[in-house]
């Protein structure tokens, strides 16, 4: 059978079996279930020297350190430098010249009983490749989505269960890695934004466009590139902040209008002057554009993210269709302002009902999602020669929209055809789409 058609017992059954793997479970929070599917099929002991939970951080901090959060890269860090050290001090001269030792660590937050934390974890092995062989690592890190916290727990053991596997019989083929990653889940129970190999194995690595892989595998929404092109857990650059963001393909650096953001984002500035925290600027890619030929490769997309953060952007990439759904995803980290810059060729763009066909209330549920709970739009102008060229890649009509004699469009002179011309004028006069000169 091959090793993309075996299930969860079946993978860590065969774990247990191979006389060469061996190493020590250290979990944190939820995560006690990975162990769990080790002793569950049989045969653990000839895989598991030791298992241990840390809950208490009196506990947590004489063994591993202190720590200015537990959940967290720094803690896992920690865990799995201490207990690979362990195992080797006290079994390398016992069975060293024939073992691959191991040591899984994760520190992981579960949903607790009130339902109001941010349920996330890292998790990650260190691990030899051969007997005596230097010690590498993968590290990631994971979102929780289910609403219960035993099926987070479940999720997690699956999840668990499969980076082992992952890193002893796929380690060699990237492709195959990744698609084991989510065997027998999906993306709407566990989300990976973050993946990580290090090590003298994987030198030839790129976890940059690792990176990129998780959005186009679909285990991953989306993935965080900070300003100096480092990639970056989502939350810890977005958290609690109000956000401005610009979204697009970017096949081009023209198509970024710095200038447009920059004012953008003075504006932005000064209507966040409430919010305890400074604004955080976006340039979002994403992988499925509105127009389907558009979508790019992995390696395109990593040459456009390369491009935006040497002119000193954090960049997104994404793999959200619909402006609603990516501020829905914002969502989920802060509850400040977000807003979005655009064209108007874009705006009109948000418009388009087709876009809306799965939605009961079409348009105007589309529309209305987008505006809720505190999201702006930001549009400047745009020539008329760009804009009918935008509107006609997106197979829409551009003249209805452009009034006679027009060299210029902005959201003061657009035309909107009845009867969405009530709604946008709407949501210009509550200040949900505003003017920014380009």
């Amino acid at each position: 059978m091959r090793a993309l058609d075996l299930n969860t017992h079946q993978k860590a059954f065969k774990i247990n079996l191979d006389p060469a793997i061996y190493g020590t479970f250290a979990e944190i929070g939820a995560g006690q279930e990975i162990a769990r599917c080790f002793f569950r099929v049989g045969g653990a002991a000839g895989t598991i020297a030791k298992t241990m939970s840390a809950y208490d951080m009196t506990f947590s901090d004489a063994i591993y350190g202190k720590s200015s959060r537990y959940v967290s890269r720094e803690r896992l860090d920690a865990m799995l430098a201490h207990e690979f050290d362990l195992l080797i001090e006290r079994l390398g001269s016992q069975r060293g010249a024939s073992t691959t030792f191991f040591a899984f660590a994760d520190t992981v937050s579960a949903r607790n009983y009130r339902g109001s934390n941010e349920c996330h974890g890292w998790i990650g092995i260190r691990f030899q490749t051969r007997p005596q062989g230097p010690a590498n690592d993968i590290v990631l890190h994971v979102n929780l989505l289910d609403r219960e916290n035993v099926l987070q727990q479940e999720a997690l053991g699956i999840l668990g269960v499969n980076l082992v596997f992952g890193a002893f019989f796929q380690r060699d083929n990237i492709d195959e890695f990744l698609a084991n990653m989510l065997g027998d889940l999906t993306v709407q129970r566990i989300e990976i934004d973050m993946l990580e190999f290090s090590g003298p194995d994987f030198e030839t690595i790129d976890n940059r466009l690792l990176a990129v892989k998780l959005i186009q595998s679909d285990l991953a929404n989306a993935i965080v590139f900070d300003a100096g092109g480092e990639l970056r857990q989502p939350s810890s650059v977005v958290y609690k902040s109000p956000i401005l963001i610009e979204r697009g393909s970017f096949r081009a650096l023209k198509q970024l209008k710095v200038e447009t953001i920059n004012r953008a984002g003075e504006s932005f500035k000064e209507e966040c002057t409430d919010s305890s925290r400074a604004p955080v600027s976006l340039i979002e890619v994403t992988v499925n554009p509105l127009i389907e030929d558009d979508a790019p490769l992995d390696h395109e997309v990593l040459s456009r993210v390369t491009s935006l953060v040497s002119l000193g952007h954090s960049v997104m990439v994404s793999k959200y269709v619909e402006f609603y759904a990516l501020t829905r995803y914002l969502r989920r980290y802060t509850q400040e302002p977000i807003a979005l810059v655009m064209g108007v060729s874009t705006l009109v763009r948000i418009f388009n009902e087709r876009y809306y066909q799965d939605l009961e209330g079409g348009v105007l549920e589309g529309v209305g999602r987008l505006f809720m709970s505190g999201v702006s739009a930001y549009v400047y102008p745009m020539t008329v020669s760009d804009f009918t060229s935008h509107l006609k890649e997106a197979s829409m009509e551009p003249e209805p929209w452009i009034p006679g004699g027009a060299r210029s469009l902005g959201v003061d002179s657009v035309i909107f055809p009845y009867p969405l011309k009530h709604l946008f004028n709407y949501l210009v006069e509550r200040k949900y789409i505003k003017l920014v000169r380009a």
